[in-house]
């Protein structure tokens, strides 16, 4: 029996997730921006670290795929994760530090990666406190990174912006994917999960 064809958007979502198996081993590599600053340097900063990257672009696709209707509960999840982002990177670049940040990024893609494994809804204040609480270990990842280097507040700019578009479009492939096969999201949420879990693994 022949598999239907899969429209675009399906087909990038499944091309993702097996980027993202390929490469679950490489874990933060945000590092690699370090000492290099200004707008430009701050919007690929996130582009840098396949979990940051991955965790954006999730959080879209599961708020997307798990809002009941077009409005404002599209937006729950990525005003959460970008405005809890600037505040875990003020933390950092301030020098204040929370244990376990690592753990927690690799935690908060095994959990984002689940979500859109079942399309989960959930109201707007859990929404808000999961994604912001996720959201503010990887802020501090980027600005601690970011600390005394030269043009921060100019990098954490470019860095918001970077946030926003990958917000965005993980919003459009997820509402896209609302009428998709179902096994489609569901693969490309178990490679997220997948990676985030293989992270744990190697911090422990």
């Amino acid at each position: 029996m022949q598999l239907p064809r899969l429209p675009i958007a399906s087909k990038a979502i499944f091309f993702i997730a097996s980027i993202t198996i390929s490469t679950w081993a490489s874990a933060h590599t945000g590092a690699d921006n370090h000492g290099h600053t200004g707008f430009l340097a701050g919007f690929f900063h996130p582009l840098m670290g396949l979990d940051h990257l991955a965790a954006m672009v999730a959080v879209g696709v599961w708020s997307g795929l798990a809002a009941r209707r077009a409005g404002p509960e599209l937006l729950w999840g990525p005003l959460a994760f970008a405005n809890m982002l600037l505040v875990g990177a003020l933390m950092g670049l301030q020098g204040i530090d929370l244990p376990a940040v690592e753990p927690m990024i690799a935690t908060s893609l095994l959990v984002i990666g689940l979500l859109v494994v079942v399309r989960l809804h959930v109201s707007a204040v859990a929404t808000t406190v999961l994604i912001g609480l996720f959201a503010v270990f990887h802020g501090l990842a980027h600005g601690l990174e970011l600390a005394n280097t030269a043009s921060a507040f100019e990098t954490l700019a470019g860095m918001l912006c970077a946030t926003v578009l990958l917000h965005a479009t993980g919003l459009g492939l997820g509402w896209l994917l609302r009428a998709a096969h179902v096994w489609v999201p569901r693969i490309a949420g178990g490679a997220v999960a997948t990676f985030g879990s293989v992270l744990l693994l190697q911090l422990t």
